[in-house]
């Protein structure tokens, strides 16, 4: 495509004006203990992708890709551009997008997914990269609760917020037979920004571009902040998931999150998303996370954690240990804790003591509900999505909204 077809004219940014680095220091993606740098696309700001999409700014890193913001120089809009590490099966995502996007049924938990405009593949020093094209979301719900004080909300505001990401997990398991696999709050993003704030972002980073470190083979960018965009956020970040149609026993979800047969290496389905979603309720309202996990050494430990599982929800039912060969290395025939790890003086009542709003016991009720041993005892996302505490103050918030002006 010739710059003529181009309804919007790439930007020039300035090759000076901006922080400067100590190429000593490590910084970003180089902070992540399996970082390699020729596995990462050594992009340059302002470059233009696949003869469409400019590079304006960072916007995060990860092990598996870089995101930055971007635009569609022929549509004159923004985008988000995921691109990934080099290395085999990087398309798992592409293909659970490709699969969610091909579902014809009407589900409203389908708006409330992270849509993926475009994807192109570009071809660096090292290899080929896939690059996914993405509406430009909010910051994530990690970060705007930096923001508030005390990085929690009311039990009132997070029932919102969880109610959405319920309806979004039906339309996952019940019509798509997707499992995301990867709930935590950075992969909840708010909505797009107004167009005003992305043009003023833009301008910003031209004005005052990003600090950098410069290297030989390419600049390490710092991450920009971004806009916070209003409303209740989508689900994002698909790299993870795996279609519930195949059996599964691999290692996944973050360490604190992981629902006990996953800890275990048994087999499990989609009622990982049921554990999942009770842990990220817990992390809308409180400061710290359900589970620790970590031994005195401040490793994250397996034994730590289930004896942390087992003061919570007590020892786990004969029919659970029997699904993975692991289990007698925490149990005796009996059921009884071994005392690999001592089991801690905690209850879901006194780690929730500094939780705000009302009907606390209605919430760990339902907390209680979503974290059963036995994934089988573990509700639907619709039967928690209709639990009589989530569903509390719904009508009176419907009947608050039609009686304004």
């Amino acid at each position: 495509m010739s710059s003529s077809q181009w309804t919007s004219v790439p930007r020039n940014f300035p090759s000076s004006g901006f922080k400067l680095l100590d190429s000593s220091l490590h910084i970003e993606e180089e902070t992540l203990p399996t970082y390699e740098a020729q596995k990462y696309y050594p992009i340059q700001q302002g470059e233009v992708l696949n003869n469409r999409y400019q590079v304006l700014a960072k916007l995060g890193y990860g092990v598996t890709s870089t995101v930055w913001f971007g635009r569609d120089l022929v549509n004159s809009s923004y985008v988000a551009l995921k691109i990934y590490v080099t290395g085999e099966k990087r398309d798992d995502e592409l293909n659970i997008y490709r699969h969610l996007n091909s579902v014809e049924v009407e589900h409203p938990g389908k708006r409330f997914i992270r849509k993926l405009f475009d994807h192109f593949i570009i071809t660096g020093p090292h290899g080929q990269h896939i690059c996914l094209v993405h509406e430009p979301l909010g910051i994530s719900a990690s970060e705007l609760l930096e923001w508030i004080p005390g990085k929690a909300v009311t039990l009132e505001d997070m029932k919102v917020c969880i109610r959405q990401l319920l309806v979004v997990l039906d339309f996952l398991h019940s019509v798509a037979g997707v499992i995301h696999t990867d709930l935590q709050l950075k992969n909840l993003l708010l909505p797009t920004p107004k167009p005003e704030a992305l043009s003023n972002f833009e301008e910003e980073e031209i004005r005052i571009p990003s600090a950098r470190k410069v290297l030989q083979d390419r600049t390490i960018y710092m991450s920009s902040r971004f806009p916070p965009g209003d409303g209740l956020p989508l689900l994002s970040d698909f790299g993870e998931a795996r279609f519930s149609n195949e059996k599964h026993n691999e290692d996944i979800m973050p360490n604190p999150y992981r629902a006990p047969e996953v800890i275990l290496r048994a087999s499990w389905d989609y009622k990982v998303d049921i554990w999942n979603v009770a842990m990220v309720a817990w992390d809308i309202v409180s400061s710290s996370t359900l589970i620790k996990g970590r031994n005195p050494d401040g490793i994250f430990d397996d034994r730590v954690h289930l004896a942390e599982l087992v003061a919570l929800l007590g020892c786990p039912p004969p029919s659970f240990c029997e699904r993975s060969h692991l289990s007698s290395v925490f149990w005796d025939d009996s059921g009884t804790w071994k005392g690999l790890a001592p089991i801690p003086d905690i209850t879901f009542e006194s780690l929730a003591a500094n939780i705000r709003g009302e009907d606390k016991d209605g919430f760990l009720r339902w907390i209680r509900r979503a974290l059963q041993w036995n994934p089988s005892d573990r509700p639907t996302a619709l039967e928690l999505l209709y639990d009589e505490w989530l569903m509390q103050g719904l009508e009176q918030g419907k009947r608050e909204g039609t009686s304004k002006p």
